[in-house]
């Protein structure tokens, strides 16, 4: 798959002419590894033009269209729109009326990619510039002006910008905070600009004649220009926060004076020692700055008692006194800083760990009464809070559109569809590279989007009609945050964190949906590997890091069987078995299953340290760091970031044939610790089997989501019997077989099985290579019928795929 560097977003109203010229030049102008984004707000043709020049341009073309009700922000809105869409590490946001020459691009680009700046602004008055597609000279007049205005407001920002009417210009994406982004009209860049710190740059380009249509440029776009330039001065000056930060500076600055005050008066007169003089006077200034957090900055936060938050207070001042102190002594008696000046120093210091404990934790209660209020209550289930929102109906969201349109689109035996704007590589072998049909919404449907703000520790938030899941961990729009909306179409909205890591968004997300979407639709989604031998299904369970994967491919190289799947297989309650070949996961213990010759030296050095980390004992690291009040959703992804999990196709580890489905016929259920075999009971079996399947999703955030799962008007314990009673049907037929292995060798035992039916590759013989533990075993009969006999307490006797006792 192309790795996509540069995107370039086009919004595009009614410039149907525009079109073929502007990719014509688009490719001859963009290096490989580019890709084109239409956002169309046309009331024309224009999306039909762009899909029919698309299928023969050599370069990736996306089109967004947004109909009536969806165009907010106008030519801004769709920028940003187009944004949320890129992929690239440079996007270039340009006109599609080819007044923004195509040939500028690599000018405009190559100081992002030296690292010299963030923004890259193509400016109509700098060194080769120009302005002649202006076409009269009242639109150079009011464009001359507005820049003027423009610069006027925003002095500082603008200060390297000769251009900030400029529509044509580069970003690096990840400098950018998309969701910040309020824009309003055309300007665009200047809604970057003011908004995000980005180093900018300049180059000039001649702004040429529009190739054909109008300019949308009018006297009502004049008029939302002056009002979003207002709203956006005022927008950017202090925050609410800041202003409170500010009060608490100018009460903490009187009571920096009493302080002060006090501290001279003790020492020169009551003769105290300088630092018993600190502690005094640090009582004295509490009071004084409590009664003006009380009446100015923290006015609108006064709940609870007021003992209660004056007791709080003179705690975080006396606990602060007690770390002052130490580095006051050290400037008086060290440095030999004056006492007065001395005191003021280290009061200056702690200010903002004053301020911050105060927002945060002092006037807390008001921020809790807050959320009550709001329809909300919480509470903490260990390292994570646990909220409801809408209790009262009064943050009921309305219900998402059912989207239609994405970058993959997988289909998953005509079962369950999803299309998605992440890549999932796992689901590589559903891809429907043509879509799923014009129009055809996709079961499950992953868009990127903005969930959750920094907080204290990570929450899940579900509504109180059970339709909405949110996941929000304590980086903010840094961390793999996600939320999940049940309707006609389940809704995945992934923070960008998270779709960096598509095995995490996968993994931890995706498929605990896809589970419950296949029991809505009768299947079960077992946690089980399957090859089908002669037609006949032969499955292996196991709890997660046993030897499952180890097994499967010793299977594949000594036997004829047909590989349908690892770690999960589809089944229906008539016991069929359909593929889910996802790719084997490589831990260090299937390490000694796999053959280094199937691959390179580089790569069976890089897998061994792969394995090592994505082991069972790294997983444990990883499930204990998960209960403590950590990102563990953004530390996973960045683990797997930085060290992806090694994970190979099927084919790339063993040569096999692929089957679609299968009749199971036999189960082995395999596990660690002293050789044994034995029948299983169906009661048992489904029990363990349906444990097996649990603990594959033991990682978080199921097991915090789980409860408030709901698929098909179902709630997560309908579903869950619903899944039960498939299972069990399914198994009606099925023998059931548990081997125990101190050694790994469940695919030698299993291979003997198979071996009387002359399933044995050549070259591989399966009983020499049997090895089994004495005991709970009789002697083992070789060439013979039987497979071995078994714990003599369960059976006498046994040939394991018929399954008849003898």
């Amino acid at each position: 798959m192309q790795t996509i560097d540069i995107s370039v977003v086009i919004p595009t109203r009614n410039e149907r002419e525009n079109i073929a010229p502007l990719i014509a030049q688009l490719t001859a102008a963009l290096p490989t590894g580019a890709e084109v984004i239409f956002v169309d707000d046309s009331t024309d043709d224009t999306p039909e033009v762009i899909a029919e020049v698309a299928e023969t341009a050599t370069l990736p073309v996306l089109t967004m269209h947004r109909g009536p009700g969806e165009r907010i922000g106008g030519l801004g809105g769709a920028v940003v729109a187009g944004l949320r869409l890129a992929v690239g590490r440079v996007v270039v946001v340009m006109d599609g009326d080819l007044q923004h020459p195509p040939n500028s691009i690599p000018d405009l680009i190559r100081p992002i990619e030296r690292g010299d700046a963030d923004i890259v602004v193509a400016s109509r008055y700098r060194e080769n510039g120009g302005a002649d597609g202006l076409a009269t000279r009242s639109r150079v007049g009011v464009s001359r002006l507005a820049t003027s205005l423009t610069k006027m407001l925003f002095p500082r920002r603008l200060k390297e910008i000769s251009d900030p009417m400029s529509g044509f210009f580069a970003v690096r994406l990840a400098a950018v905070d998309i969701d910040s982004l309020r824009p309003v009209g055309f300007k665009i860049l200047l809604e970057a600009v003011a908004r995000c710190r980005l180093t900018v740059a300049e180059v000039g380009f001649s702004f040429g004649p529009r190739y054909s249509g109008v300019s949308k440029a009018s006297f009502r776009e004049g008029i939302r220009f002056v009002t979003h330039l207002t709203r956006l001065r005022a927008g950017t000056l202090l925050t609410a926060r800041q202003n409170r930060a500010a009060m608490f500076a100018g009460v903490g600055l009187t009571g920096l004076v009493v302080n002060t005050v006090a501290f001279w008066l003790l020492v020169r007169f009551g003769h105290l020692h300088y630092l018993a003089a600190a502690a005094v006077a640090t009582q004295v200034s509490t009071t004084w700055n409590f009664i003006g957090m009380e009446a100015i900055v923290f006015s609108d936060r006064r709940s609870g008692g007021l003992l209660g938050r004056y007791l709080r207070f003179s705690v975080l001042n006396n606990t602060v006194m007690l770390a002052r102190l130490p580095f006051l002594a050290f400037l008086v008696t060290v440095v030999h800083v004056p006492q007065l000046l001395a005191n003021v120093v280290t009061l200056l210091a702690v200010f903002l760990v004053r301020f911050g404990v105060s927002d945060r934790f002092i006037y807390e209660e008001e921020r809790e009464k807050k959320m009550v209020q709001e329809g909300a209550s919480s509470t903490i289930v260990g390292p994570i809070e646990i909220a409801v929102e809408g209790v009262d109906g009064r943050t009921s969201r309305p219900e998402p559109k059912v989207v239609t349109s994405f970058r993959h689109y997988y289909d998953i035996h005509g079962i369950v569809t999803i299309g998605s704007d992440v890549v999932l590589p796992e689901l590589l072998h559903f891809l429907q590279a043509k879509g799923l049909g014009e129009g055809t919404a996709p079961d499950i449907a992953i868009k990127l989007g903005s969930v959750g703000r920094p907080r204290a520790r990570t929450r899940m938030v579900r509504s109180a009609d059970g339709k909405t899941i949110r996941w929000e961990e304590q980086l903010g729009r840094a961390s793999a945050n996600f939320a999940i909306h049940f309707g006609s179409q389940i809704l995945v909205t992934s923070s960008r964190a998270l779709a960096r890591s598509p095995h995490v968004l996968y993994t931890n997300v995706v498929e605990a949906l896809l589970r419950f979407v296949f029991v809505d639709r009768g299947y079960m989604l077992l946690h089980a590997a399957c090859m089908d031998v002669d037609g006949r299904g032969v499955m292996l369970s196991a709890r997660t890091d046993t030897g499952k994967t180890g097994t499967v491919l010793k299977l594949l190289r000594t036997s004829e069987g047909r590989f349908l799947s690892d770690d999960m297989t589809i089944i229906d309650s008539a016991g069929n078995a359909k593929s889910f070949p996802k790719p084997l996961t490589i831990s260090e213990h299937t390490l000694r299953a796999v053959d280094a010759g199937d691959l390179s030296k580089r790569e069976w050095a890089w897998l061994r340290f792969q394995s090592r980390l994505h082991s069972k004992e790294g997983r444990g690291f990883a499930m204990r760091l998960a209960e403590h009040n950590v990102p563990i959703m953004t530390v996973n992804g960045w683990t797997q970031r930085i060290i992806p999990p090694p994970k190979y196709p099927v084919q790339r580890l063993v040569s096999c044939e692929l089957s679609t489905e299968t009749t199971i016929d036999q189960l082995y259920i395999i596990e660690r610790g002293v050789a044994h075999h034995s029948l299983v009971p169906q009661s048992e079996a489904i029990v363990e089997l349906l444990d097996n399947t649990e603990d594959a999703y033991g990682f978080p955030p199921y097991r915090y989501l789980a409860e408030a799962l709901s698929v098909g008007g179902l709630s997560y314990d309908e579903l869950r019997e619903r899944e039960r009673l498939i299972l069990v049907s399914a198994m009606e037929s099925v023998k059931i077989h548990r081997l125990g292995s101190d050694d790994f060798t469940w695919a030698e035992q299993i291979s003997a099985a198979i071996a009387p039916h002359g399933n044995v590759k050549a070259g591989h013989d399966a009983q020499s290579d049997l090895k089994v533990s004495s005991v709970n075993l009789t002697t083992m009969v070789p060439n013979s019928t039987d497979f071995f006999a078994v714990d003599e307490q369960t059976v006498t006797e046994a040939d394991p795929l018929s399954g008849s006792e003898a």
